[in-house]
């Protein structure tokens, strides 16, 4: 399984069930930590990377995350495909949660100096002044990692990048969840993989660790910069790939899992096999 996480998604609360089920569950987690973070591989690590996952026995199972922007293995002659996963956000609140974890750190670790430390601007008074940290272009993430390693995928407001994540997403992920109902995405991913994320559900509703990372100091944005930038074609784009991957989310949820007495649950198999022939003797 790859994680290839969008940074601000609620990944390091999602990344932290999969190490604390691989010990009892018998996988390996490994992160892919990229150079100052480049979620763009050069082409002979695209090729040592798909080479160490599909022929690295020793570790598989193997559940791999990082912010990384997808990679279509087939592409490199692999045997075989890994199942890719990943979690999307409203573009807004993704933009404003790292515009101040770059300011303010989280309390996961609150000690640790963050790029933007010292800047006391808000994300208000960012947009209003034109500043460079909230400018439209910082819209442009979900979709280029979606899209891949293609220079298409990386031109902020490519209609092309917004077809090929669609693409992606729909024929290269298992599943992909949003935000804003992750009890949902790990319910069902638990029900799907239980190889991996056996005991996921009861892990996140009851553990430590299940909303363990917080942007420290976030303030909500007023209504006047949501609109400024919601002008933006860049936010169109970006929100239209949003929209798109709710949709396949709620359609995907639909038919696995129904809430009762305000509690949900995972539906049993709705299937079996019949006639089957020729008759054992």
């Amino acid at each position: 399984v790859i994680y290839n996480r969008v940074p601000k998604t609620a990944s390091t609360s999602f990344t932290n069930i999969a190490y604390d089920l691989c010990g009892k569950n018998g996988f390996h987690v490994l992160h892919i930590n990229t150079t100052k973070n480049n979620p763009v591989m050069s082409l002979q690590d695209q090729v040592r990377f798909v080479r160490n996952v599909t022929s690295w026995r020793e570790m598989k199972p193997a559940f791999y995350h990082g912010h990384v922007a997808y990679l279509d293995f087939s592409k490199y002659g692999a045997a075989g495909k890994p199942m890719y996963i990943n979690v999307v956000r409203d573009p807004i609140e993704r933009l404003v949660s790292y515009y101040y974890f770059l300011r303010f750190g989280d309390d996961y670790r609150p000690a640790l100096r963050r790029r933007k430390q010292g800047d006391k601007k808000t994300f208000d008074e960012c947009v209003s002044s034109g500043g460079p940290d909230c400018a439209p272009d910082k819209l442009w993430l979900q979709i280029p990692f979606f899209c891949g390693h293609h220079p298409e995928c990386w031109a902020a407001g490519s209609r092309w990048a917004l077809q090929q994540a669609k693409f992606n997403l729909v024929n290269e992920y298992l599943l992909v969840g949003v935000t804003e109902e992750l009890e949902d995405f790990v319910m069902i991913l638990e029900a799907a993989l239980p190889r991996f994320f056996r005991g996921a559900t009861e892990l996140y509703r009851t553990g430590k660790k299940s909303h363990l990372r917080k942007t420290t100091d976030k303030k909500p944005p007023t209504k006047e910069t949501i609109t400024k930038l919601q002008q933006s074609d860049i936010w169109k784009i970006e929100n239209e790939f949003y929209e798109f991957a709710l949709e396949q989310f709620q359609f995907a949820r639909a038919h696995a899992v129904r809430e009762r007495d305000g509690e949900l649950y995972v539906l049993a198999q709705s299937f079996f096999y019949e006639k089957i022939y020729p008759k054992a003797n």
